[in-house]
Order: C-alpha cells, then structure tokens, then sequence
C-alpha cells in the first residue's frame, strides 16, 4: 500500500468510526459526543491491528486548533458576553495563574515533582478546552449567562494557558527557569499574539467589505483563521492568542454590520468544526500512550484530584468577587463552571509537546495525558446528568427523541 492508500485509509477509518460513534449518541443522549469519541479512539487504539500511526502534537496545534477557536470566536455572543465580562477576565487571567500556582505547589509537595515540572503540569491543564465546553454546552441548552461566562472563559482562557506553558517551558529549555523570566515571556508571547491577531483582523475585515459573495467570504475568514496562527507562531508569539483576537474583531465587524451571518458562511464553519472535532477527540484517543499511563495510573488520578481541586479555588473565589450577593452568578451557575471546566485537545497537543523534550520530566506528559482523558470520561461522562441535578438544561439535546 503507498503512502498516498495509507493517509486515504487513515482517513476513512477515522470517518467510519466518526458517524457509527454519532449514531450511537443519538440513542444515547446523555452521554455528549465527544467523550465517545475519545473512548472510541481508546479503544480502537487499544487493538494492534487497527493501531494507527500517532497524531503528532504540531498537527494538532496547526490543523485543528486554529479552525476550531476561529468558529468559537464567531459563533460567541458579544453583547452577552460584554455583559459578563469581569467574570470572564477573572477567571481567564486571575483564574489561569491560581490554577497554575496550585497544581504547581500540590504536584510539588504532593506528588513529588521539582518546582520546573510541576508548574510545566499546571501549564499544560490549566486552560479549560473551547473544543469540548462549546459543544457540550450546546447540547446542554445552558441559560444565556452562563454559556456566555463558560464560553468566553474558555476562550480566552486558552490563549492565556498556552501563554503560560509557552513561558515556564522556554525557562526550563533555557536551563535557568525563574519566576521573572517566566514572567516576561508571558507577557511577550501574550502581546505578540494579541498584536499579530488584530492586524490581520483589521486585514481581513478590510478585505470582507469589499466582496459581495458567500464563496469568497468563506476563502478570506479560512485563510484569516489559519493565517493568523500561522504568522504568529513564526514570530514566536501566541497562536491561540492571535486567532481569538483576529476572530473577534471580525465577529465585531459581523454583528454591527449584519454581513457574515449568511446560511453558507456559518454553514461552512460549522460544518469545519464538527468534522475537526470528530477527527481530533479520536485521535486524542488513538494516540493515549496505555502502557505507559498504565505504570503510573496512581499518579495520574492524585494529579487530576489536584487538578480538579485547583478548579475550585478560582472558580468559588473569582465569581465570589465578581458576584458577592449571588445574584447575577447563581449557584448553579458556580457549579456548572467547576464541573464544566474540562481540559480536552489542546491539553493533549501541549502534554505531547514536552515530551520531545530531554529536559523535561518524561512523567510530565504521560500524567497530563491521563488528567485530560479522566477530565473528559468523568466530568464530560457526567455533565448532562449534572446539569438536569442542577436545574440547568433548559432545552432537550437536538438528538434526542421528543
């Protein structure tokens, strides 16, 4: 079989496993689609002979990621997140760095890592998945607010972890890692993305304005997506960063507008989405090292404990302060965020990013590999039944019968 036959197999297995695994969430709604999708690429990479290759973490980074924080960007409610927005910034800065801080002191005393692979850990989960909250929520039906809370928290929140991780691992490859020169490259990497993402934005909504056709419009917004992430990561800066922000200002220039709201357009994005989402949350499964999380499963449940438990301390102390009467930010809001907040793809990309890396300790990424994969079963297994505890779903989920 040639190279060319391979990829095609890859891909139509994948497609396969896909829509059997969609069919099946329609008969069982309480369970969201993408969690069976990261437990059938489990389980099909647990067969030898249906063993595909492993998704390597740049792939991840450059063909999914991009696209799928693009159509966040545009599908976000503004207005209603404009409203909501102290919450939002609290938990996607303040929120990312206790996060950050307590996986890394309870990795360091708890589980026995230096101060460098602890905080690396913390890194890696801190920014809960866009990819996994967006759609979950969707099937949720979650009130206005609290989706405009969960969804741009986890927006943001992604350029600000990656930012985060970018910064303490380029002070463990410098071989001097120190809380200022992380401190630093925060800032570098934060700027840089944000600055690329506003230029091309400006760029591409410049060029929107002078094409009348839905074709086109598609071309330029895919090319802006994929552009941006790419100029920044050339120039060392925040990919994620960059594409939320190219894809706000054109939601922006979409909403004061009313262009960019066409049934081709949104159709082609939404239709990008689910066929990344279906591929990645396979392959993130495909590509679970078993054997090795295997010999440290122990390990693995105590971190994501802590991970979870780091969860918490933002989420009740940020929205505390954001809403001390807790009027505007319900308790069930409180709780749906803590138990919203899963880590999912990206966690996957940074924790197998590290792993080429000598200095790095190679437990760092197997263990982050099995706090994601928990995170996901558990509280992504658990979320719609949550949300029926709570009161939340306010609508049935669209596969499911009347």
């Amino acid at each position: 079989m040639t190279t060319a036959q391979s990829f095609l197999l890859f891909l139509v297995v994948l497609g396969a496993a896909a829509t059997m695994l969609r069919l099946v969430s329609r008969s069982t709604p309480t369970i969201p689609y993408p969690v069976l999708l990261a437990v059938g690429g489990i389980l099909i990479g647990l067969v030898p002979a249906a063993r595909l290759q492993p998704v390597r973490p740049d792939l991840i980074l450059l063909a999914f990621v991009p696209g799928l924080v693009f159509e966040a960007s545009l599908a976000l409610d503004l207005d209603e997140m404009w409203r909501r927005v102290v919450p939002i910034t609290l938990l996607a800065t303040v929120g990312v760095f206790l996060t950050v801080a307590v996986v890394g002191v309870l990795g360091h005393f708890g589980l026995g890592f230096d101060w460098a692979s602890a905080l690396l850990l913390g890194g890696i989960v801190a920014a809960t998945d866009p990819i996994a909250v967006v759609n979950l929520l969707r099937q949720v039906g979650a009130p206005i607010g609290l989706k405009a809370i969960l969804e741009g928290e986890s927006l943001f929140n992604d350029g600000t972890g990656v930012a985060v991780f970018s910064a303490v691992l380029g002070t463990i490859l410098a071989g001097h890692p120190t809380l200022s020169d992380a401190g630093l490259r925060f800032v570098l990497v934060t700027a840089g993305g944000v600055a690329v993402g506003l230029a091309i934005g400006v760029v591409g909504v410049a060029l929107l304005r002078l094409v009348r056709e839905a074709e086109l419009e598609i071309m330029i917004t895919l090319v802006l997506a994929y552009g941006a992430y790419l100029v920044a990561d050339i120039v060392h800066a925040s990919g994620v960063v960059s594409v939320v922000t190219a894809g706000i200002v054109v939601a922006r220039y979409a909403s004061r507008s009313g262009r960019l709201k066409g049934t081709q357009l949104i159709g082609f994005w939404n239709l990008l989405a689910f066929v990344l989402n279906a591929i990645l949350f396979l392959l993130v499964g495909i590509a679970l090292p078993t054997q090795q999380l295997a010999s440290v499963a122990g390990l693995a449940l105590a971190a994501y404990a802590i991970m979870f438990a780091a969860r918490a301390i933002p989420v009740y102390g940020l929205l505390g302060v954001a809403d001390i009467r807790g009027t505007t930010i319900p308790w069930p809001w409180r709780h749906m965020t803590l138990w919203g907040g899963m880590r999912g793809a990206l966690s996957v990309a940074l924790a197998l990013s590290v792993a080429a890396y000598p200095q790095v300790n190679p437990k760092v990424s197997v263990i982050a590999y099995g706090m994601v994969v928990l995170s996901l079963v558990i509280q992504g297994g658990l979320l719609l039944p949550v949300a029926d505890l709570l009161g939340l779903r306010s609508v049935p989920t669209p596969d499911s019968p009347d």
